[in-house]
């Protein structure tokens, strides 16, 4: 029988494959090691092919598409209801085979080469500046034990360390004053290391025209753009820029039963690191708001004066999701809104509505006016025994 669809459950070294033809019968189900699953996906008819995004998929996605076979990764929680009964390779091999045919499975887009050494930077970078903080804090924790007590920040540090190796109070021994002086070093390798990093980060940016485009938003650097691109890639697995946002996990979860709706936080779900991005960037542009022109920067404006500077920051992480994706998909630059004409100096405060039947919106100034045919009365009710008719 052909096989058409193939289920494969990645391993280090022993794999489980589970094939099935167009019906849906099993037609093939073994353990095949690195070498044997190589050989046999090169003898193996063009066919579809699923597999869970785990470590190593992105490179046997590649590897299985050279033999022009049709190859989609999915995310291990939308598998795992298909497993039948006990959790083993058999089991898992045979869900994956189960869950690729559905058609409304959600997939996830197979990482190039190029895009998997970006977030090899992003990684290497992420895991520096955790050390610098921790060593940085062990320094501030040795340094209290003696009363000497930095500020936060690695500013603050960076400028007492000179005055504490002096030692001009004789507060501090030898030994300490070596140890100190050693973390020290350290501590300007790693400044040093992250400086270079973010220079590599920035090359990254120049050579990708995405990127670039992604950078003309305001509240999306340099980090955030490489890093999205990294991810996503051209974001066109993604039918909206809701998806997107809802993939990086800024948009409001919710519960929903009998007919009643619960809006909670943000979901949080994805990469954290992915996520952190972006609302660290709308921080930085909120806290230069002034500088912004258009429709974008009151609308964030207005939005920080009535909830406060962190719900404005994830709405506008969120909302600036949604912008990624439509100059990611489309291929477009970005294009700010004007200013609308209601929104003079006093950004924060709200234009006063029209009355009931006029039209409002941004394609140009509405003007109010009062309606020159004053509203026909009401015909006077039917009185109610007992009441006095109240008047209109």
């Amino acid at each position: 029988m052909k096989i058409t669809t193939l289920g494969i459950d990645l391993a280090k070294n022993i794999f489980r494959v589970h094939g099935c033809d167009a019906r849906g019968k099993a037609v093939v189900s073994k353990a095949l090691t690195r070498q044997q699953l190589t050989i046999f996906m090169a003898q193996l008819p063009p066919c579809l092919v699923g597999i869970e995004a785990c470590p190593t998929s992105n490179y046997w996605a590649r590897e299985i598409q050279k033999h022009s076979h049709q190859v989609r990764l999915m995310a291990p929680r939308f598998v795992k209801p298909y497993v039948k009964a006990n959790k083993n390779d058999t089991a898992d091999a045979e869900a994956i085979c189960e869950a690729v045919r559905r058609p409304t499975m959600r997939f996830v887009a197979v990482k190039s080469i190029a895009q998997q050494d970006v977030q090899a930077v992003h990684r290497i970078r992420a895991q520096l500046v955790k050390t610098r903080i921790a060593l940085s804090n062990q320094v501030r924790g040795l340094l209290a034990e003696y009363g000497i007590v930095i500020g936060k920040g690695f500013a603050p540090l960076r400028r007492a360390l000179p005055a504490i190796l002096e030692n001009r109070e004789q507060r501090l021994s030898g030994l300490l004053l070596e140890l100190i002086a050693e973390m020290s070093e350290r501590l300007k390798f790693m400044e040093q290391r992250l400086h270079d990093y973010d220079l590599r980060v920035r090359r990254l940016l120049r050579q990708d025209e995405r990127c670039q485009r992604l950078a003309e938003v305001p509240g999306i650097g340099e980090l955030t753009a490489t890093a999205l691109v990294a991810a996503v890639g051209n974001a066109r697995e993604f039918r909206s820029g809701r998806e997107l946002a809802a993939y990086l996990g800024l948009v409001p979860k919710h519960r929903a039963s009998g007919g009643k709706t619960v809006m909670l936080g943000i979901s949080k779900r994805g990469d954290t690191y992915l996520r952190t991005l972006p609302i660290h960037g709308a921080r930085a542009a909120l806290r230069i708001n002034s500088r912004w022109r258009g429709a974008h920067g009151a609308w964030a404006e207005g939005l920080k004066a009535r909830r406060g500077p962190n719900i404005a920051a994830v709405a506008l992480a969120n909302k600036n999701a949604r912008v990624a994706w439509k100059l990611l998909s489309s291929g477009e630059h970005y294009r700010p809104f004007p200013p609308r004409p209601n929104q003079s100096a006093d950004r924060g405060t709200r234009a006063p509505r029209a009355p009931l039947g006029q039209q409002t919106g941004r394609r140009g100034a509405v003007r109010v006016v009062a309606d020159p045919k004053p509203a026909a009365s009401l015909p006077p009710s039917r009185p109610v025994r007992g009441r006095a008719e109240k008047p209109l």
